[in-house]
């Protein structure tokens, strides 16, 4: 169970943004923005991957906010299939940038969400990228190059975003992917090792 745990709303362009916030333990270091994966096949962010990445970020000292895109839960607006959503996680950028000013910002998301990640970070900057299970090869839009830093974890056996797929956009990038054997989309079983190696290689 996540501790201190809580909802905020954020105001976005389309409408308020339902969204959970994690304290960090400790002082906060950093602050991170998480997005769920396609809520056209129900994500939204208790998405357990985004959650385990949220508890993860947390430990290690970031202030983590988890939005619900726009149309998700009780946030308003309509799904916009990774085009407005990246202006959602901009506006959630600029929120938690007023609760704590200064502070290093990372992006992540996992599958459709790290595609509407990686697009924010293309517009803004971060200073840290983490895409797990990232939707390439699945949307009228490319995935975008991203910094040569970011941690890109992926299932080995990915049922839903071939690991072919994240290679060939990966390999012109000479961009290292992190594998996880054996894991399918949604790291079942697998959690706990995901959140060791975002804690051991961010």
């Amino acid at each position: 169970m996540l501790k201190a745990l809580n909802k905020v709303d954020v105001a976005g362009p389309a409408g308020r943004l339902d969204t959970i916030f994690v304290a960090a333990q400790g002082e906060a270091s950093g602050v991170a923005v998480i997005c769920h994966p396609n809520p056209l096949q129900g994500g939204t962010h208790t998405n357990k991957v985004v959650q385990t990445a949220a508890k993860a970020l947390s430990q290690m000292g970031y202030a983590c906010y988890c939005p619900n895109l726009r149309g998700v839960g009780d946030s308003e607006g309509e799904h916009d299939h990774g085009q407005g959503e990246v202006d959602d996680v901009i506006a959630v950028v600029e929120h938690a940038k007023t609760q704590h000013s200064g502070l290093p910002l990372a992006l992540a998301g996992f599958s459709f969400g790290g595609f509407v990640a990686a697009r924010a970070r293309a517009r803004i900057e971060s200073d840290k990228l983490l895409l797990m299970g990232v939707a390439v090869g699945k949307y009228p839009i490319p995935t975008p190059e991203v910094p040569a830093d970011t941690l890109v974890i992926h299932g080995e056996e990915d049922e839903v975003i071939p690991m072919s797929a994240v290679l060939d956009w990966a390999r012109p990038q000479n961009l290292p992917v992190l594998v996880l054997p054996g894991a399918g989309h949604f790291f079942h079983g697998r959690l706990v090792q995901l959140a060791q190696m975002i804690q051991r290689c961010w």
